[in-house]
């Protein structure tokens, strides 16, 4: 592998995905001897997204009003499309 120029090298895909590094991740460098070591830092971007996305689905569901907030996905979006085959909602927002 050859290093540019500006000191930059490609990360081998194998290698990336063992060590969970993603495109915006972040590494650091160190030296055991006279081997330059790779080290992610933190989280993936793959981890981060799961997490800002459940956050995203918290306050959207605490937004609901009581009779959704025990509805999963499949049953919100049965709601919304106005299926046929949707259960009623009883008072406690449970089928």
């Amino acid at each position: 592998m050859q290093v540019t120029e500006k000191g930059q090298v490609t990360i081998p895909k194998h290698i990336r995905v063992a060590a969970g590094v993603a495109p915006g991740s972040e590494v650091s460098f160190s030296m055991e001897g006279s081997k330059i070591v790779i080290t992610p830092v933190g989280t993936s971007v793959k981890q981060d997204r799961r997490a800002k996305l459940r956050a995203a689905a918290a306050r959207v569901r605490s937004s609901m009003k009581p009779e959704f907030k025990q509805f999963g996905a499949d049953e919100i979006m049965a709601f919304l499309r106005g299926d046929e085959a949707a259960p009623p909602v009883n008072r406690r927002g449970r089928r």
